[in-house]
């Protein structure tokens, strides 16, 4: 049985990007959040969201704090290393890099891409009133972590918070990813990519190493 795709189905990359099409993908997880706050924050007539907190600086937390530079938001990106290519990544975007405590900084929205407890925690608890977190991240299953759910319920009910899920991206969501990364600094996006390894050697690609943030396995190598 044969399966064709139709031409109008297709999104595509703008040809500048190149090899740097591969971070369509992990920019249509942060198109489909950003879809979702925009729904959600929108119920609110006088929603005007002014700063953003991303936990996790890896592909996936680099691109939402991307998108949300190009929407002139206040950018706050927390990860915890403290050198490598990360820092540096984020000061480029005129965004404020974090490796401690973020309790005080009061986002309107948070994009949460470690799937750490304890950083989920934190980032549910830290949001200013009306906040929206979007969980986009999975972590490994771990210890449990103890949450006070009467003081955390009682904080979204009168605050007005709200906290939700997201992950797959349909076309629309690819679409507006690929629009995104043609907008982006191109030398920007390719420090993202920080090894690309030949099919020959793809086992490498799993190897993980202290300057890591997106391995690509390269066919044309």
């Amino acid at each position: 049985e044969h399966w064709t795709l139709e031409p109008d189905f297709a999104v595509k990359a703008d040809p500048a990007l190149g090899i740097l099409a591969v971070l369509t993908e992990p920019a249509s997880v942060i198109a489909k959040a950003w879809d979702h706050i925009e729904r959600i924050g929108e119920r609110t007539k006088y929603w005007k969201p002014r700063k953003l907190l991303v936990t996790g600086a890896g592909p996936v937390g680099l691109l939402a704090a991307m998108v949300g530079a190009q929407r002139g938001l206040d950018v706050h990106v927390l990860d915890r290393n403290t050198d490598g290519p990360k820092p540096q990544l984020v000061r480029d975007l005129g965004a404020t890099y974090h490796t401690g405590d973020f309790s005080k900084l009061k986002p309107d929205i948070v994009i949460e891409c470690t799937g750490a407890a304890s950083v989920i925690r934190g980032a549910i608890e830290c949001t200013a009133a009306d906040g929206i977190t979007c969980l986009a991240g999975i972590g490994a299953p771990g210890k449990p972590t103890p949450l006070d759910l009467s003081s955390l319920n009682r904080t979204m009910v009168l605050e007005n918070d709200v906290v939700f899920g997201s992950v797959n991206a349909n076309r629309a969501h690819y679409r507006a990813a690929a629009d995104a990364l043609a907008k982006a600094d191109k030398k920007w996006l390719a420090r993202i990519i920080t090894r690309r390894v030949p099919l020959s050697r793809w086992h490498e690609a799993f190897e993980r190493r202290p300057d890591d943030i997106k391995v690509i396995v390269d066919f044309t190598a």
